[in-house]
């Protein structure tokens, strides 16, 4: 059996900066324009009150899930770096490209081809999780 190497620590840190660019993103950067192309409009003030309601939960789902995006791409950056010969921020960028092209962007085009969202909701969301997968990957393949 095969150990991968796992440096936690650097999962953690990669998860947190992935967490913080989401909340950036979906917060002052495209918030406005996330909402809009989603169709949710204004926030009521019932609407605010529910959703903070379920913010902590949510966040700390949401946190675990991102846990566990950084714990599989550092396995991927492992296996990547061994079959590709390459290494450093590089290797960590394309595990990050790669993995969104590969997963993330035929996945979430469904939302535009099947839930009949705007093409604009789909680069905010996609663009994110891009962002996310790269920042990820090159933290993890820095933090060596």
């Amino acid at each position: 059996m095969v150990v991968v190497p796992v440096n936690y620590l650097a999962v953690v840190a990669a998860a947190v900066a992935a967490f913080v660019i989401s909340w950036l993103w979906y917060g002052p950067i495209f918030g406005k324009a996330w909402m809009k192309s989603a169709g949710m409009g204004e926030l009521t003030p019932e609407m605010k009150a529910m959703g903070m309601k379920k913010m902590p939960m949510n966040m700390m789902i949401q946190f675990v899930g991102t846990l566990l995006m950084a714990y599989v791409l550092q396995h991927s950056l492992v296996f990547a770096s061994a079959y590709m010969q390459a290494s450093g921020l590089s290797a960590g960028l394309m595990a990050g490209f790669w993995s969104w092209l590969g997963f993330v962007a035929p996945v979430t085009v469904g939302m535009v081809l099947w839930e009949g969202r705007p093409w604009k909701y789909w680069c905010i969301v996609a663009g994110n999780w891009l962002v996310n997968l790269l920042v990820v990957g090159a933290i993890l393949a820095l933090w060596v």
